[in-house]
């Protein structure tokens, strides 16, 4: 069967190896993208665009299959952590060059829940997507988010709950924002199961998510509404 021989990587086009992939990543083939990622570089590819036509188009794919229900969370997992293991290589890569990036996200579960799966779904595809992202991980307090904004200085803060008793706590850490004046310093975005449309307008957060490709979707947008307003 022809389809059935090995592919080798160096001996394809660029096009080719571009596409190429944007499937081993659609298949979570971890080892065939740090491959790919060291093969472009090599032919002397921009770190940037290696990341951009070859890493984000390829889990923009995966975002909108993953939207639509035809992949399910184990599979966009995997792929994530291609994207991560290609994302290795290039991090200090792109540091180096100063390349330009879409923002910067905090983003963690809050208090008294330590629920991640989604959260860390969320932060892989941001970061497929060319966000710089610091998960500060599960049981966060106002606390520790605050810090985190004053450290971290990020466009975003995302904040998770998948539990009903939990939810209650985002209001807290907004309303918390609100009195020390910084709230309209930064987009926050939440998401969680038990969440909607609804509760994140009452809570004040500027959108819910209902899912990791909706949020980087929906990141992208108040990015770029953000830079229109600043004249960027």
């Amino acid at each position: 069967m022809a389809d059935e021989e090995e592919i080798i990587l160096s001996e394809l086009s660029d096009d080719e190896l571009v596409l190429q992939m944007h499937d081993d990543l659609y298949d979570g083939l971890k080892e065939e993208i740090e491959d790919g990622v060291n093969i472009l570089i090599s032919r002397g590819w921009t770190p940037y665009d290696t990341l951009t036509k070859a890493l984000v188009a390829g889990m923009t794919i995966v975002g909108a299959d993953f939207r639509d229900g035809i992949l399910f969370v184990p599979e966009v997992l995997l792929a994530a952590n291609a994207m991560k293991a290609g994302m290795h290589i290039l991090k200090p890569l792109l540091i180096a060059t100063g390349a330009p990036r879409m923002g910067k996200m905090v983003i963690g579960t809050v208090k008294g829940d330590i629920h991640d799966i989604g959260k860390n779904l969320v932060g892989m595809m941001m970061e497929g997507a060319g966000f710089e992202v610091r998960d500060l991980g599960i049981n966060n307090s106002v606390e520790k988010y605050l810090e985190a904004l004053e450290t971290e200085k990020p466009d975003i803060l995302g904040m998770s709950a998948l539990l009903t008793t939990t939810m209650p706590y985002m209001k807290v850490v907004i309303d918390t924002m609100k009195e020390k004046g910084m709230r309209e310093d930064y987009i926050i975005l939440v998401g969680g199961a038990p969440l909607n449309e609804e509760f994140s307008k009452a809570i004040g957060a500027d959108a819910y998510c209902r899912d990791a490709a909706v949020a980087v979707e929906t990141a992208k947008q108040y990015i770029q509404r953000k830079h229109n307003a600043l004249g960027v």
